[in-house]
């Protein structure tokens, strides 16, 4: 690893490409920092403070909704329209035919549906925001013109970080989208650590559950590792194929099945379930004698983040998703389709149907332990905050997945592009 990022600084294409990456994580540093006008800032802080959700967003665009910047909802609208027009193109048959049979042309078709869904989602995102901000008093300005602007400013910040995430993925190595979480959540780790230190140093928290606790969270980290890159490969034979007068044997290869093909997505899905009707609860509420307030104290005191409903909920709801998500993702039928138009064949299964029954088989095994390694995992950090005491380190299953999910996929890109330079090295010799 540490030959490749030595390599990678002294080739010039690659060293510029991650010149650019760092270029782009300036910029977004930057746009954190430029902030709306006419804001009470300690209203606004004193108005998320105990708000889980709010937290979990902030804490995944590095500060910006704390600090209430152009780019407080971050890219997490784009995400969302990427995760919708994925499941469409399985209900729809027409984006089914443009994905698969469209090529490039199609590809760039889907993105632009994207990118309009992308606005479409990041408006209503900052008009309910924006309209729950004023019933606080978050704005000293509560006019309609104000309003108005603030919505148009959220969602242009949106609008830029999508199309700064395409120039890095363009210009940079990796995944833009990616990796403007991963710098999200990088930012704000240095202050979270700072704090739990500050526990457990200062009395406030034995230096034994902090040991844990670290420990703890240095074989998670490991097991992430591991679940990201396993992976079940399935062997594949070629049938001999003879063209013209010639005879070629048949090649062996391989279906690299992923262990955890759900990802991230199945537990941002539970997050967002659990979280989202109570953040909305807490915003159109009419005080405590409201509609809504007996509804939000019973959603708080038997769904807070650290009840036992709370996190069976949570684990049921990161299961199911993993099992959808994975069968979304990995399509057996197309796989065994494309095997038997190919001539080849899993050795002593037949082609077609029973083909895919074999990898369903093997797709549910897969699925079963992902399913529920992420649920485990999910749970993990409201364990170790009523087992530790620690409760300022935010060590989440997100934060987590993503940190190493994308550091991961950005190590491979760069051994990729590597070692297509080295190819082209001996073609040139």
């Amino acid at each position: 690893m540490f030959d490749n990022l030595r390599a990678a600084f002294i080739i010039p294409d690659i060293r510029k490409r991650v010149g650019f990456v760092f270029l782009s994580f300036a910029v977004f540093l930057f746009m954190i920092h430029v902030q709306i006008p006419n804001v009470n800032l300690s209203a606004w802080q004193r108005a998320i403070q105990g708000g889980t959700f709010y937290n979990f967003l902030g804490f995944l665009s590095g500060g910006a909704l704390q600090r209430l910047s152009v780019i407080a909802m971050g890219i997490t609208p784009y995400i969302n329209a990427s995760i919708i027009m994925q499941l469409m193109t399985i209900v729809l048959p027409q984006l089914e035919e443009l994905a698969k049979h469209g090529g490039e042309e199609g590809r760039k078709q889907i993105n632009y549906y994207t990118r309009w869904l992308t606005i479409a989602l990041a408006l209503v995102q900052a008009t309910t925001m924006t309209i729950a901000m004023r019933n606080m008093g978050v704005f000293y300005d509560r006019g309609l013109m104000f309003s108005l602007f603030v919505i148009v400013a959220m969602t242009s910040g949106t609008m830029f970080l999508m199309w700064l995430g395409e120039q890095m993925s363009d210009k940079g190595i990796g995944n833009g989208v990616s990796l403007i979480i991963f710098e999200g959540i990088i930012l704000q780790y240095p202050t979270y650590l700072s704090n739990t230190i500050k526990l457990g140093t200062g009395g406030g928290l034995n230096v034994l559950g902090l040991v844990v606790y670290l420990l703890v969270a240095l074989v998670t980290i490991v097991s992430i590792i591991f679940m990201y890159q396993g992976q079940r490969r399935v062997p594949v034979q070629q049938a001999k194929r003879v063209v013209g007068r010639k005879m070629f044997a048949g090649r062996s290869s391989y279906i690299p099945l992923r262990l955890n093909n759900a990802g991230v997505i199945s537990i941002i899905f539970a997050i967002s379930i659990l979280l989202l009707p109570q953040q909305a609860l807490s915003w159109f509420q009419t005080g405590a004698g409201g509609p809504g307030a007996g509804i939000a104290l019973f959603m708080q005191t038997w769904f807070g983040p650290n009840s036992v409903l709370y996190n069976v909920a949570y684990f049921v709801l990161v299961v199911i998703f993993t099992y959808f998500y994975a069968n979304v993702v990995v399509q057996t039928k197309d796989i065994a389709d494309n095997l038997k138009k190919s001539g080849s064949f899993i050795p002593g299964i037949r082609p077609g149907q029973p083909t895919k029954d074999f990898l369903d088989r093997i797709m549910l095994r897969l699925t079963t332990v992902s399913a529920v390694y992420l649920g485990v995992l999910a749970v993990l950090p409201s364990v170790l905050e009523q087992g530790t005491g620690v409760t300022t380190f935010y060590l989440g299953a997100t934060s987590l997945l993503i940190v190493v999910g994308v550091a991961l996929d950005t190590m491979t890109q760069i051994e990729a592009r590597l070692a297509m330079r080295d190819y082209r090295g001996f073609i040139k010799r």
